[in-house]
């Protein structure tokens, strides 16, 4: 379980192929603090710490978390926004996050707004995700609040603290991004498609 807050940028120095899987490698400043078997929010996609050498440490991705995400299209030095699971009895100062993609979107536009930028995105709607006025999504694992939420696209509003923070200030038009959805509002739609 995690918040949406990055705590860092981690740098991917190595990329092995391991059949249908991708091992990724990152150098990130908390590695020493990071146990084998711990999950680590990787752009919003859950990983499990297989191996750690020094301040590098090494996950496994998939084949299904490959087809729903963006981590196979990331390349040798490519930044990815890092979190750790978060602890009982701390703050809850995003959403609740799962690290679960629900799946991709594609960056449809950026506009810079006087010291803000806002981010617009398209998503495939027959897939049944929704996002609501004000609800939370879950960008690269980035904890966020949508604004001009319609059908297939909504926008963000990305403050500067975040924008310098997190891969968003490489973010462009055409870039491929990883979405969950808010777990509560995913609850809802449910039952009220059984109502």
């Amino acid at each position: 379980m995690f918040t949406g807050i990055v705590e860092e940028l981690g740098k991917i120095t190595r990329i092995k192929k391991s059949g249908s899987n991708l091992d990724l490698t990152i150098r990130a400043k908390m590695t020493p603090e990071l146990k084998i078997d711990q999950s680590v929010s990787h752009n919003g996609v859950c990983l499990t710490v297989v191996s750690i050498e020094e301040n590098e440490y090494t996950v496994t991705a998939i084949q299904e978390t490959l087809e729903k995400t963006n981590l196979g299209k990331l390349k040798k030095n490519a930044l990815v926004n890092l979190e750790r699971g978060m602890k009982l009895g701390d703050r809850l100062d995003g959403h609740i996050v799962q690290g679960h993609v629900d799946q991709t979107a594609t960056c449809k536009n950026v506009k810079e707004r006087e010291g803000s930028w806002e981010f617009t995105f398209d998503y495939d709607p027959e897939i049944g995700n929704i996002t609501i006025e004000k609800g939370s999504i879950t960008i690269n694992g980035v904890s966020l609040t949508v604004v001009n939420s319609k059908q297939n696209e909504f926008s963000v509003a990305i403050i500067p603290y975040t924008f310098n923070n997190t891969t968003f200030n490489q973010l462009k038009q055409g870039d491929l991004v990883n979405l969950e959805f808010d777990v509560i509002g995913k609850y809802v739609k449910r039952i009220t498609e059984f109502s």
